[in-house]
C-alpha cells in the first residue's frame, strides 16, 4: 500500500507578525479579569486610540477645572475610562497607531491615581510606590515578550488589571478610605508582581544551564576542541 507523503503547513509571515503583534499589545495593555469578562458582550465597539486619547484629555480636562475634589466625583475619571477604554478589548490592534494604546492607557492610569491621591492627601511616597509598582509590571512584561517569553495568564488575573485596581481605588477614594486600600493594594501589587517575576527569571536561567550543559554532553570531543580553538582564535 502506498500512501502520500504527509505535508507540513507552514504558517503565513504576515498572519504570525499579526498574531504576535496582538499578543504583546494586549498584554501590554494589562487587561484584568472585568476587561476579559466584558470583552465577548461588548464586541469590538470602539477603536482603541481614539478611546483612550479622549479618556486621558477628559481627566486632564477634570484636574484642570478643579473638579476632583472629595466625595462621589472621584469616581468620574474611573468611570470615563472605563465607559471609554473598555469596549476597545475586543479590538485587534493592528492598526498603524494601535501601538499606541498601551502608553497612554498607562498614563491614564498613573494620572488617575495621583489625581485620586492628591484629592484625598494620600502620601506621595504611598502613590510613588504603587506607580513604580505597576510600572515594573509592565517593564517585566514589555522585556519578557521581547524574548519570547509570555508572563503566565493568571498573572493579568491576579494583578486584577487596570480596570479593577482604578474601580477600587476610585471607590475608596470616593469613600474616603484611599489611603489605607492603597497601601493593602500596593503591599499585594508588589508581592504579586516581584514573586512571579523573580521565580520566572530564575526558572528561565535554570533551564537555560541545563539545556546548554546538555548541548556540552552531547558534544563530541572532537567538536569541543574546535570550539575551544575556534575561541582561541578569535580572542
Amino acid at each position: 500500500m502506498i500512501t502520500q507523503p504527509q505535508t507540513t503547513t507552514l504558517p503565513d509571515p504576515d498572519e504570525e507578525r499579526r498574531r504576535v503583534q496582538t499578543a504583546r499589545l494586549l498584554a501590554y495593555r494589562d487587561d484584568g479579569p472585568l476587561a476579559n469578562a466584558l470583552k465577548g458582550s461588548l464586541g469590538r465597539l470602539l477603536p482603541p486610540v481614539p478611546a483612550t486619547a479622549v479618556a486621558l484629555i477628559a481627566i486632564v480636562a477634570l484636574a484642570v477645572a478643579g473638579a476632583l475634589t472629595d466625595g462621589p466625583i472621584l469616581l468620574v475619571p474611573v468611570a470615563v475610562l472605563l465607559v471609554l477604554v473598555l469596549p476597545t478589548a475586543g479590538r485587534d490592534h493592528l492598526g498603524r497607531f494601535d501601538w499606541l494604546t498601551p502608553p497612554l492607557l498607562r498614563a491614564a492610569e498613573f494620572l488617575t491615581i495621583i489625581l485620586l491621591g492628591l484629592a484625598e492627601d494620600t502620601p506621595k511616597w504611598l502613590l510613588f510606590v504603587l506607580i513604580y509598582v505597576i510600572g515594573y509590571h509592565t517593564y517585566d512584561t514589555v522585556y519578557r515578550t521581547r524574548q519570547g517569553i509570555w508572563p503566565p495568564a493568571w498573572l493579568y488575573q491576579a494583578g486584577l488589571g487596570w480596570e479593577v485596581r482604578l474601580l477600587v481605588l476610585g471607590v475608596a477614594a470616593a469613600a474616603g478610605w484611599l489611603t489605607p486600600v492603597a497601601a493593602v493594594l500596593t503591599a499585594y501589587l508588589l508581592v504579586l508582581f516581584a514573586v512571579e517575576s523573580i521565580t520566572s527569571w530564575v526558572r528561565l536561567d535554570k533551564a537555560s544551564a541545563q539545556a546548554q550543559a546538555d548541548q556540552d554532553l552531547e558534544q563530541s570531543p572532537e567538536e569541543a576542541a574546535e570550539q575551544v580553538t575556534g575561541e582561541a582564535e578569535q580572542g
